[in-house]
């Protein structure tokens, strides 16, 4: 296992992409062998509030400086009493009782769950407009959105039957419809697609100027199932979408979500026996390339944790972000681990605790 020293332990962080999840009951809809991503969702089962604690409270004195993070969708503590279209709101009722036992201030000067992200099925076109409502009442000011993944590939083995979503979603007439609907109540939009599916988000950040998107795990390039050891293959494709996709003053990238297994970065996991500076040196390339073009202040990194525990302990990884910005100036890491979260996400309190 490797076990390492925190690299700059007294950087304040905002850590604005991580689940909360028990999914411990499900487990057992996956037939053997599972996808590797169910693998990795195995390890880390029951991820709530306990299991953020120890990964993310800065007040233990051997960690990174955690200040605040935000919650993102991942179907978790539906309340299937509320109907098909409502129980989401399940899952932000739930986060938002764990964002008030953060904010007690029991465990120091931390903020988990100060943003929330959920989720609404945009394709019940202006119909998600009552979704997204009873989101709010439910998440308080801390709501501040919904991701809808369009994740898609024609080979069903990339993605596993979990998270396999609609070609074209993004494309679709009623989701921007319901699309529609985030903007007249200024919430925001997390995407997340796969990497040949990025020009469905160029075209909606076209399609919608106005409305803010964030843009998950870097656009998820593809290293494994049919594209294993294609990634060099496919990285000029990558990079020409980001590069036109930063032309969207609207949108933000997220720097993490690499160590998916999707992504093949590294190749085997779960793993705890991988160094920071080698997972830096598979991600720099993709970090590298969406900070050229989004430039610092509409770029943040992320843990996407427990997910990308396929990589090693949320210790490990944060190091692994904290090297591939090594050359940054301070104005500039302050930007990328604290301060665009907070304006992004619209929640520049918790940079009150630095």
């Amino acid at each position: 296992m490797v076990r390492e020293d925190i690299i700059e332990p007294d950087l304040p962080i905002i850590d604005p992409h991580h689940h909360l999840w028990d999914l411990r009951p499900l487990l057992g809809m996956f037939p053997e062998p599972r996808h590797p991503f169910i693998e990795t969702v195995a390890r880390s089962a029951h991820y709530t509030f306990d299991q953020l604690l120890a990964d993310t409270n800065p007040s233990d004195g051997g960690g990174h400086r955690i200040i605040g993070t935000v919650f993102m969708e991942c179907g978790a503590f539906y309340d299937p009493a509320r109907g098909e279209a409502m129980k989401v709101v399940g899952e932000v009722e739930y986060v938002n009782g764990v964002a008030a036992q953060g904010a007690s201030g029991l465990y120091g000067d931390y903020r988990p769950c100060a943003g929330i992200v959920g989720h609404a099925d945009l394709r019940l076109g202006s119909g998600a407009g009552d979704v997204l409502d009873a989101l709010a009442q439910a998440g308080g000011s801390r709501f501040k959105g919904i991701r809808h993944a369009g994740a898609w590939d024609a080979d069903p083995s990339v993605l596993g039957p979990a998270f396999h979503h609609p070609e074209g979603l993004y494309r679709d007439d009623a989701f921007r419809e319901g699309f529609a609907e985030l903007g007249k109540r200024g919430l925001g939009f997390d995407a997340w697609v796969l990497e040949p599916q990025l020009g469905d988000v160029i075209d909606l950040a076209r399609a919608f100027p106005d409305q803010p998107i964030v843009l998950d795990h870097c656009g998820t390039p593809l290293g494994s199932a049919t594209y294993a050891g294609k990634l060099d293959e496919h990285f000029e494709r990558w990079r020409a979408s980001i590069r036109e996709l930063a032309k969207c003053e609207n949108v933000t990238v997220k720097l993490g979500g690499l160590a998916m297994s999707f992504c093949g970065m590294p190749t085997d996991g779960p793993t705890d026996s991988v160094s920071s500076e080698k997972l830096a040196d598979m991600w720099r390339p993709y970090v590298e390339t969406c900070i050229d073009a989004f430039g610092t202040d509409r770029a943040m990194f992320e843990s996407n944790y427990p997910v990308d525990k396929w990589a090693g302990s949320y210790a490990t990884v944060w190091n692994a972000l904290k090297r591939l910005a090594s050359g940054a100036s301070a104005e500039e890491k302050h930007a990328l681990f604290a301060a665009n979260a907070a304006r992004v996400y619209r929640i520049e309190d918790v940079l009150e605790l630095t």
